[in-house]
This record gives structure tokens, C-alpha cells and sequence, in this order.
């Protein structure tokens, strides 16, 4: 059942990319100001996933260890997973691809792991978070050249990645229970890593930082509002 759970939760992820991606069709030209705080507020709602719903349940365990391994594993996948990449063309697109494949480990681990409600709080914040993301992939891709259709595409598809690792991630979680630490704080380490690396980066481009940090701080209360209703 929480395998079913998992596949609704991460396809519903995967469509409101869609859904994000399609402002491309509305959109002749695109305001850098937006896009911008598109990146920010994802960031802060994935930041405050990372802690309120990833970690903190890790850390009620208090096997400390787990967790650091966890955390420093996480990342080092992420790391090596760029690096395995880097000389294929569409660098940007891939990336992209990459930064969804621990939001789908996220939400299958979460699932497996932690009680219902809770992991739907989860998959709720990364696809409420995926809608500004698809945004920001489509128009910048839109702006480089692409047609309309085709950035909607590579936008949408960017996200496929979800649903086939929240598949992995759940049954990770459901045969290896007892390395619940480890799991939850490596789906963290993952998603802290691409917050730091990529979406803080690309948000603070832009001249308006003050009102990016702003942003990012909404992201992260409506992610700890949700966490703590449910």
C-alpha cells in the first residue's frame, strides 16, 4: 500500500513540474526577478523539508553516526553523480534532472519510514516547491532559444526522475528499516547539497538579494507551517 502511496505522491510531483513548466506558454518575455524567486522559494521550502521532515525524525533516534554518514553520503552521491556527468552536452538540463533525484528518494524513503501524514507533508512541500521549479527550468530554456513546446517538454520531463526513485527509495526503506537514520539523513544531505549548490547560487544572481533572502524565508515558513499542522 505505502508503495501505491509513493507512486501517486511522486507522479503528483512530476505534474506540478508540468504544471510550473507551462507558464511558458503564457510568458513572452521573462522577468529575471521572478525567475529568481522561483529559486529562492524552493530552496527555502526544501531547506525546511530537509530539517522538519528529513532530520529531525533521524535525529529522534539519536544514532549520531547513521546520521552523519547519512548526511555526508547523500551529498557525495550528488557530487559524483555531476561529476559522472560532466561532459555531456545540456549540462543546465541535467542538472536539473539530478536536482530531482533526491526529492523522489526523499519521498519514497519517507513513506517507508515515517508515518503517512508526515511523508505526505513531505511530497506536498517538493510539489508545491516543483511548480516554481518547472517555471524556472522552462522559460530560461524558452529564453536560450527553444520553442515553446519543447522547453515545456524538457521542463516536464525533468522531473520523471521522481516517480522511479521514490520506487527505489520506498523499497530501500521497507527491507532495511532498521537503517532509518541513514536513509532519511542521506535523502537531507542530498537535497541540502543542490540547495547550496544550485538554487541559492542562481537566486542571488540576481541584484534584488534582499528580496531573494526574503523569499527563501517564505519558502522555508510555508514548509514549517505544513510540517506542523500535520
Amino acid at each position: 500500500m505505502k508503495i501505491i502511496y509513493t507512486l501517486f505522491a511522486t507522479l503528483l510531483t512530476f505534474f506540478l513540474t508540468a504544471l510550473g513548466s507551462g507558464i511558458v506558454f503564457f510568458f513572452k518575455k521573462i522577468n529575471n526577478t521572478i525567475l529568481s524567486s522561483c529559486y529562492s522559494t524552493s530552496a527555502g521550502i526544501m531547506f525546511a523539508a530537509s530539517i522538519f521532515s528529513l532530520l529531525n525524525p533521524a535525529l529522534a533516534t539519536k544514532s549520531y553516526l547513521l546520521i552523519i554518514l547519512g548526511l555526508l553520503s547523500g551529498t557525495l552521491f550528488i557530487v559524483i553523480t555531476e561529476h559522472f556527468f560532466n561532459d555531456r552536452n545540456n549540462l543546465m538540463i541535467l542538472a536539473i534532472t539530478l536536482h530531482n533525484i533526491p526529492e523522489g528518494l526523499a519521498i519514497g524513503i519517507a513513506y517507508g519510514l515515517l508515518p503517512i501524514s508526515t511523508a505526505t507533508t513531505l511530497a506536498l512541500a517538493i510539489g508545491i516547491q516543483n511548480f516554481p521549479e518547472g517555471a524556472a527550468i522552462s522559460l530560461p530554456l524558452r529564453k536560450s532559444g527553444f520553442n515553446r513546446f519543447k522547453a515545456f517538454l524538457i521542463g516536464s520531463l525533468s522531473a520523471i526522475v521522481e516517480p522511479i526513485f521514490g520506487i527505489i527509495g520506498i523499497l530501500l526503506a521497507i527491507k532495511l528499516q532498521f537503517l532509518m537514520p541513514l536513509f532519511l539523513s542521506f535523502a537531507a544531505g542530498a537535497m541540502i547539497y543542490v540547495i547550496i549548490k544550485e538554487l541559492i547560487p542562481e537566486s542571488q544572481k540576481n541584484s534584488h538579494k534582499t528580496l531573494m533572502t526574503i523569499t527563501f524565508i517564505i519558502g522555508f515558513i510555508i514548509m514549517m507551517i505544513l510540517d506542523s499542522i500535520f
